[in-house]
């Protein structure tokens, strides 16, 4: 939502200055810092709506930060690597990274990306919505909150998003296009892996479950059957 708070970590001020300005022509404000440990100290102080990170900073890489954020909030991350390297973007991810972008990037689909992800923070939650009994899980989306057999799991927001989402759909299949699109907010752009890693970790979740299961529809996409 234009007029909120973006934090651009990056200590390449080209970047930084080239973020801010497509940014700031949408309405958004825009505070910057160029190392990791200024950036936690900004993330604590400022409280941004999203925070758009480098991986390759000084005093602390991005991965460090981002760990060290979700210790202490859901605060929406992109992540930017310079590599066109899925390793960086699977750990990134793991550490509870929203999204990425490879550099150089398009600044448009930067600021389409930002949109996006707080067009989703900005809808959640849209009313109280009755809890959702599948077998031994409960989903509660009032609470955001996940139970199998009564114990209550520590998911990741984007983990309970697609989780959420499946069980609305339960037994269809759904693409990764579409889990793309329901969970995080935008257009198919080509890298679908976010949605695969999202799955992974929520398997080793449900693992816990006697009947609710993930199945992988080859060459389509994901269904949650139970």
């Amino acid at each position: 939502m234009a007029g909120e708070r973006i934090l651009v970590v990056d200590d390449e001020a080209n970047i930084v200055s080239l973020a801010r300005l497509y940014l700031e022509q949408d309405g958004y404000k825009v505070d910057d810092a160029s190392d990791g440990v200024q950036a936690m100290e900004m993330i604590r102080e400022r409280a941004p709506a999203l925070v758009i990170l480098d991986i390759m900073l000084p005093e602390m890489d991005g991965f460090e930060v981002c760990r060290r954020t979700r210790a202490i909030s859901e605060v929406p991350i992109i992540m930017l690597t310079a590599r066109d390297d899925d390793i960086d973007k699977i750990v990134g991810l793991e550490l509870g990274a929203d999204d990425y972008l490879t550099k150089p990037f398009n600044p448009r689909e930067l600021v389409a990306r930002v949109k996006a992800i707080l067009r989703r923070v900005e809808g959640r939650p849209a009313g109280i919505r009755e809890s959702i009994h599948i077998g031994d899980v409960t989903i509660d989306p009032a609470r955001r909150e996940v139970t199998i057999a009564g114990k209550l799991m520590s998911l990741r927001a984007k983990e309970f998003d697609l989780l959420h989402t499946l069980a609305d759909n339960r037994g269809l299949v759904l693409t990764r296009e579409q889990l793309l699109n329901l969970v995080w907010g935008y257009d198919f752009y080509g890298q679908t892996r976010t949605v695969d890693v999202h799955v992974a970790h929520l398997r080793k979740h449900l693992a816990a479950s006697a009947n609710l299961r993930i199945e992988t529809v080859t060459g389509v996409g994901y269904k949650l059957v139970g």
